[in-house]
C-alpha cells in the first residue's frame, strides 16, 4: 500500500529518490575525506612553479580540459595506452580537479615529458601537422599573448591558504618568474608537468 502511494504521487517519489542518491553518495564520498590515502600528496610530489600555476589557468580557460581527461583508469585498456593509472595524492594540491570523462582527445595524466616543448608548440599552432586525424582547434594565437603577472602571486597565496606548501620566496617571486613569457610557454610547461612523479610504462 505505501508502496502504491509512493508511486502514484510524483512529487513524494522525487523526493525520496534524492534522498536515497544522497545518502548513498555522502556514504562513499565522506570517508574518502578522513583517509591519508586520497589527502596525502605522493612522495617527492613540489608544488607546480609559477609558470606552470599560469598554464593551467591558460587550460581551463580555454576549454582544454572539455575533450581531454587527466584521470586514467585503473583498467588494462587504460594503463596499456596511457601508462600508470592516477592516484588520488597526485591531484592533493589540485584546485579544482581536473579528472573530466569526455575524451575527444587522448587522456593527458601522463602527457608530461612524453614529448619536447617544440613538439607541443607545433601541436598547438596546427594540430594536425603532427596529427592528420585530429580534430583539435588551433591555438597559435596563445604565442601572442603575453601572461598577466600582477595576479601571479595572489594565485600562490590562495593556494597556498588551501594547502598547497608555497614559501613566502615563491610567493614574491611568482610575478617575476613569469614575466615576459606567453600563455603557449605557459601551457607547455603546464603540460609537461602531468604525471611525472609516476613513471610510464610506456
Amino acid at each position: 500500500m505505501k508502496h502504491e502511494t509512493l508511486e502514484k504521487h510524483m512529487g513524494l517519489l522525487a523526493l525520496v529518490m534524492v534522498l536515497a542518491v544522497s545518502v548513498g553518495g555522502l556514504t562513499q564520498i565522506v570517508p574518502l575525506f578522513f583517509q591519508d590515502v586520497t589527502t596525502r600528496p605522493i612522495i617527492g610530489m613540489k608544488p607546480r612553479t609559477a609558470l606552470e600555476v599560469e598554464g593551467r589557468d591558460v587550460y581551463i580557460a580555454n576549454g582544454c580540459v572539455g575533450c581531454h581527461s587527466q584521470m586514467i583508469r585503473p583498467l588494462r585498456a587504460e594503463t596499456e595506452r596511457y601508462g600508470h593509472y592516477s592516484v588520488a595524492g597526485e591531484s592533493a594540491w589540485d584546485h579544482p580537479f581536473l579528472w573530466g570523462s569526455k575524451r575527444t582527445g587522448p587522456d593527458l595524466a601522463r602527457v608530461g615529458g612524453r614529448y619536447s616543448d617544440d613538439w607541443h608548440r607545433v601541436h598547438l599552432r596546427d594540430p594536425r601537422a603532427v596529427v592528420p586525424e585530429s580534430v583539435m582547434p588551433a591555438y597559435g594565437f596563445l604565442e601572442r599573448n603575453l601572461l598577466d603577472s600582477s595576479q601571479t602571486a595572489t594565485k600562490l597565496q590562495v593556494q597556498r591558504e588551501l594547502g598547497v606548501p608555497y614559501s613566502d620566496a615563491d610567493i614574491a617571486g611568482a610575478a617575476a618568474a613569469v614575466e615576459g613569457k606567453t600563455e603557449m610557454d605557459a601551457l607547455i610547461a603546464y603540460l609537461q608537468s602531468l604525471g611525472t612523479l609516476i613513471k610510464s610504462k610506456r
